[in-house]
Order: structure tokens, then sequence, then C-alpha cells
């Protein structure tokens, strides 16, 4: 059985997959893939199945030693890619032989950078899935150096491309979609045009359990509080401070704070990208 010897980590380094959907109700949250797009497509690549767990690597820094022969992609956010000091590039198969080394860099835009391997990272899965949980500490920790991750048995099909093309990610103003509710009665109607017509800001308090925002303050119509409630990634939901935090992939399960508005799933991809600093507009879905 091959393995992935981990080196280096970067900031950050976690083992994500599709998340641990369907337990809400026994306040687990999904977790997952911050940027589902990458991940899925990083599978794509190397022909897993859309739920083989990759590396989510936080800008950059992973450094893997191949131990047997392993065929990987890796996509998301830019990162100079480096196999045994050759420049290769993203979005397409590598192929590592036996003590071969895969270096990321810094990604000069966007956020979170996917290695997936042919055959998934075969970690043992917690309430059904590998993914790593910041917040909750469910699954795998965060990696550290050291680590020996076990591949899984390759899947029957073979990649069927060289490279794939992507759009832009990481970009420096980002625009996201959101549909008012379910508590923006709480807020007053100045409040909800500024969340449609102002600017917001990433701030370097953001993590994997949420983008934390600056710009305008949403002022609420009331001084009350509510009971805790469900939450789901992509809710908006507005402390007292006035500032919003965009909920991600390790969101908690429930919360207090009014939620304003929901930015939807085929969204939240580029919010995930989005790295301290960057503009973060909204638009009424």
């Amino acid at each position: 059985m091959s393995t992935l010897e981990v080196l280096a980590t970067g900031p950050l380094a976690t083992v994500q997959d599709r998340g641990r959907s369907g337990r809400a109700a026994l306040g687990v949250s999904p977790s997952g893939a911050a940027d589902a797009d990458s991940h899925a497509l990083a599978n794509r690549l190397v022909a897993n199945p859309p739920d083989a767990a990759t590396f989510e690597s936080t800008l950059g820094g992973l450094h893997l030693r191949a131990h047997g022969a392993v065929t990987l992609a890796v996509t998301g956010a830019p990162a100079p890619l480096r196999t045994d000091g050759r420049t290769v590039a993203p979005n397409c198969v590598l192929r590592l032989p036996d003590g071969a080394e895969l270096a990321l860099g810094t990604p000069d835009r966007g956020l979170r950078t996917y290695v997936a391997v042919r055959g998934g990272l075969d970690v043992p899965p917690v309430l059904g899935s590998r993914s790593t949980d910041v917040l909750s500490g469910l699954g795998p920790g965060t990696l550290a150096p050291g680590a020996r991750l076990p591949v899984g048995p390759a899947p029957e099909g073979w990649p069927c491309t060289d490279q794939a093309p992507v759009g832009e990610i990481g970009a420096s103003d980002v625009v996201l979609r959101a549909v008012p509710g379910p508590r923006a009665d709480w807020f007053t109607d100045a409040a909800l045009e500024a969340l449609f017509t102002g600017g917001f800001e990433v701030t370097p308090r953001s993590d994997r359990v949420g983008a934390r925002l600056s710009g305008p303050v949403l002022e609420r119509v009331g001084e009350g509080e509510l009971p805790s409630e469900g939450m789901v990634a992509g809710a908006l939901q507005v402390p007292p401070g006035g500032e919003p935090v965009l909920f991600l992939a390790d969101h908690p399960a429930t919360g207090g704070y009014p939620v304003i508005a929901v930015v939807p799933a085929a969204d939240l991809p580029a919010a995930a990208q989005a790295r301290p600093g960057t503009r973060v507009r909204f638009r009424p879905a």
C-alpha cells in the first residue's frame, strides 16, 4: 500500500471529503471541503469517486513525500508547485514515483488548495466522513510533519484528461448572491439596504468556521436575543457588534444571533477562496 508522508504543512493542512451530511439532528455540522468545486475537480482528474478524501492546504506550504508510486492532482488556489525541484502545473494529472516529493508554495491569490491522490486518503472515517472539523474536533486531527497517510485502492476507471481548464480563483473583489432571511425582520431597513449596497472586507479573523467581515454596521430593530436555532453553511449571522459572519464548512450546528441572509451553496466556493483583505459585495439572489 502506498502512503503519503507529510514533511511540512504550511499555516494549516487538513483531510477533507464531502462532509457529514444528515447529522444536524445530532448537533454535528457537515464540515467537508470548504471549496467543494475544487475538491471535486481534483478527484475527477485522478478518476476518484466524488467522496474520496483529499488534502486541503490553507495558504500553501504543504510538502509531501510519496512512499510507493502515486498519481496526484492539485486544484484550487493556484500555488506554485514543484516535484523534486521541477516546476509543474496545477489542474493536471501528476505522477510521483516512489520517494518523489511534491511541494506547494504560497498562492498569490485565493486561499485553499486541494491535493487529490488516486485512491483517496484512506484515514478512518468518523460518523461517515474522513473530514477534519476544526470546530468540533471530529475526524483526523490537523496534519503535522511526520504524519503518514495511507492511500486507498485505486478506482477501476482511469484519468481521461491530462489537464482541466478552470476559471479565476481568488479574485480581489467577490460578489455573492444572498437570500434575505430568515431573520431579516430583526434588522432595520437601513441595514438591509447597506447589506446589498455597501462593501465589506474579509478580516484576518476568518477561518474554516466562517468568513468574518468588516464594513457597514447592520443595525437591529431591537435589543432582544434569539434562542439558539439551526445553522447552515452560507448563513450570514450578525453578532451584537453589527459586523456579519458568513458561515463556512465548519460552522456550528446552532447559533443564537440573527441571520440576516443566506448565501446559496453554489456561491460558497468563491467565499471559501476569499483571503483576508478581499472585498465582498452581496446582491439579492
